[in-house]
């Protein structure tokens, strides 16, 4: 169906100023949603109402009633009936599946038990009706299982770079709320687009939980890795040197700019803030270990904690120099992964608290997902013509600057 004509009854549609938004949105969006449906139903006919046609290839049987929960809430749709070969429509598999798993986690928490009147009125805003536990099982299971499959999917391709990070959560956990983490990693395939590799919930950021999250990367086929950029977290370091002992490990240059801002002085901060630019930004590491320097004899004396930081991070923060200057901007950075934990934070922040483990990988898991498979039908997203060229040489630069 390439176009559709909307047609609005001239009363109804003045009639539409006089409700609320809300209202008025709805049922506007009744309205077109049932007429989508009789142009598709005219389209597998071949034929509109009463119109005699030799293409015809079959005729109406009525209508049913069916309703449709959207975030406009409740409308009531005439969906068509066909006499002898059913009526088929695409309109009722178009919820994306994110929408579905914040739906799905909003309702567990009513179901158990742990809901506040805040949430209620958010799922009864958002939905228009309350559900019965056994459509909330149906939901989540519906979700559950494409979101398990991508979660544990083979890893095929080889990825040169990955970024990782955890962002906490809260869940309830033996009538308690404790703070879990979320571990995330993603990377840039030989093609230079983004994939989200893994994720998974843990109990805290310990050296055992991240060597078990790259483990089960590895185990699942990842390989190839040139370059690990995250912030500093010592579990984190250990299990990339654990794991992918062929790697080199790039601190984030944001992260560790923070760090140094953090111990320096109030009155001195902003002066400091202007000067890490430039270090971080610059062309060579030979011009960067002389802004360090440089840095380092300005604020030595009135910012000795600020320094002490910055001497003792900044080699772990300048990996990214080995890389043609084109690569430096993309890598040096968690930035493309600050963004993705920004819209999980979206959703995260209507849920509150999530009624299990197993709700947050749902919800979360489908936001990874969704954006995942936007990510494949993208541009690229780091230019990897150049590195292609030059990987063996920057891997001798790594090296080198290493030592």
């Amino acid at each position: 169906m390439a176009q559709i004509n909307f047609t609005l009854d001239y009363d109804f549609f003045i009639g539409l100023f006089s409700e609320s938004k809300e209202a008025a949105f709805t049922k506007l969006m009744e309205t077109m949603l049932n007429q989508i449906l009789k142009a598709e139903s005219s389209e597998q006919l071949k034929a509109e109402n009463y119109q005699r046609t030799g293409e015809r290839t079959g005729y109406r049987n009525g209508t049913r009633a069916r309703g449709l929960v959207t975030r406009l809430g409740k409308i009531e749709l005439e969906v068509p009936r066909h006499r002898d070969v059913p009526f088929k429509t695409v309109l009722f598999e178009q919820y994306k599946r994110n929408e579905q798993a914040l739906i799905s986690s909003m309702m567990e928490m009513v179901i158990q038990g742990v809901s506040t009147r805040s949430i209620e009125k958010i799922t009864m805003d958002l939905c228009g009706e309350s559900f019965s536990k056994s459509t909330v099982s149906d939901i989540c299971r519906n979700i559950d299982i494409p979101v398990r499959e991508f979660k544990d999917r083979p890893l095929t391709e080889k990825y040169p770079f990955v970024m990782a990070d955890a962002l906490y959560i809260k869940v309830r956990e033996d009538r308690r709320v404790v703070s879990k983490a979320f571990f995330i990693a993603i990377g840039f395939n030989l093609q230079g687009k983004r994939e989200v590799l893994g994720f998974d919930v843990y109990g805290s950021e310990n050296v055992e939980n991240w060597k078990d999250f790259m483990d089960g990367l590895v185990k699942r086929g990842l390989t190839g890795v040139d370059l690990v950029t995250s912030d500093a977290h010592r579990g984190l370091r250990e299990a990339v040197k654990t794991c992918l002992p062929e790697a080199s490990w790039q601190r984030c240059q944001s992260h560790f700019a923070r760090n140094i801002v953090d111990k320096c002085p109030k009155k001195y901060s902003a002066g400091i803030s202007s000067e890490l630019p430039l270090m971080f930004k610059a062309s060579t590491i030979e011009e960067a270990r002389r802004l360090k320097n440089e840095i380092v004899d300005n604020y030595g004396d009135i910012a000795p904690e600020a320094v002490r930081v910055l001497d003792e991070g900044f080699e772990e923060s300048m990996a990214v120099m080995a890389f043609p200057p084109s690569l430096r901007v993309a890598l040096r950075t968690t930035n493309y992964l600050e963004r993705e934990n920004r819209e999980i934070r979206k959703r995260e922040s209507v849920i509150g608290i999530f009624p299990n483990v197993a709700s947050a990988l749902r919800l979360i898991g489908a936001v990874l997902l969704d954006d995942h498979t936007d990510w494949g039908v993208r541009h690229m997203s780091i230019n990897m013509d150049r590195y292609m060229d030059e990987r063996n040489e920057i891997r001798a630069r790594m090296r080198k600057q290493v030592a």
